[in-house]
């Protein structure tokens, strides 16, 4: 199965501090009937941070129920503690994901060996599709283009890369370096279009959890050379990307679907809290504009 296309790193529903299993699902069926190409439970815009082990293994299990292998599942699986990082992939192999999603490791500030150590270590365990996720603005730590190229062919199963630098030059590298097959998937929604243009294949994006169907038809009318249409999205949803970042995702994405009643609450978790009166009012105006309330 590949990964291409538009993928939505879901957010995870709450209900008084749990998580809302029903609202989980009608948001994973809304996603699928608008569209979406794939879907990613357990990512930073999913909270992963802040889930329990079994909350987590739940999250992921209650998605590949729901999707019933209609669109691809890339579960996220990442950790600081490769043995942990393990066990996270193990889990997500077991309830039949297609793929795991592994951000590099956090606060530990590993040198570039240390990272090859730790993706070769889980990929050598783990017999799935792997795509690594590159975020140094929340790691600090930069998996940088060589690297990952190393990475790639020690590796067979680590077959992409969810590239959030927002650097297109470090992204062409990366395509440079491990090939043209080799699978980047944008992080960051306000390169989505140029990253398809240097050879790209998709997005794992936060505002698609509020516009699914608009990213999904960028991307599908850029695949099929209408470059109008796809340049005319990209400038329609560039308001969007800015709300969705007003403050620390996902909770402009949560308050945004809490008020369009996809989901029934913009509930986070403790240390993430509701949106100032500023930023809401900010993004209610962007909702309004962009015709989404």
């Amino acid at each position: 199965m590949e990964f291409v296309g538009a993928f939505t790193a879901l957010v995870t529903p709450f209900r008084n501090g749990e998580v809302d299993e029903e609202a989980f699902r009608q948001f994973i069926e809304w996603q699928i009937e608008k569209g979406i190409n794939g879907l990613v439970p357990c990512g930073t815009t999913g909270e992963s941070a802040t889930l329990s082990h079994a909350e987590h293994k739940r999250v992921i299990k209650i998605c590949v129920d729901q999707v019933a292998k209609r669109v691809p599942v890339l579960a996220g699986a990442g950790s600081n503690n490769t043995r942990e990082a393990i066990e996270l992939a193990k889990e997500a192999k077991e309830l039949n994901a297609d793929g795991a999603l592994l951000i590099t490791p956090y606060y530990n500030k590993p040198t570039q060996r240390g990272l090859i150590e730790h993706f070769a270590a889980i990929a050598g365990e783990v017999s799935m599709p792997i795509v690594v996720y590159n975020v140094p603005g929340r790691t600090s730590v930069n998996l940088l283009p060589k690297t990952l190229a190393e990475i790639s062919k020690r590796c067979p199963n680590i077959i992409g890369v969810k590239e959030a630098t927002a650097n297109l030059a470090q992204i062409s590298d990366v395509l440079e370096y491990c090939g043209r097959d080799f699978t980047v998937l944008s992080g960051d929604d306000f390169t989505i279009l140029p990253t398809l243009a240097i050879g790209g294949k998709g997005v794992i994006s936060v505002i698609s959890n509020v516009a699914p169907d608009k990213v999904a038809t960028m991307i599908s009318a850029y695949v099929k050379g209408d470059m109008t249409t796809a340049q005319n999205i990209h400038y329609e949803l560039a308001p969007l990307c800015r709300a969705m970042f007003l403050e620390t995702n996902p909770v402009p994405a949560k308050t945004a679907l809490a008020k369009m009643e996809t989901i029934p609450s913009a509930e986070v978790r403790l240390p993430l809290v509701p949106l100032t009166a500023e930023s809401e009012a900010t993004l209610d105006t962007y909702l309004r504009n962009g015709g989404f309330i």
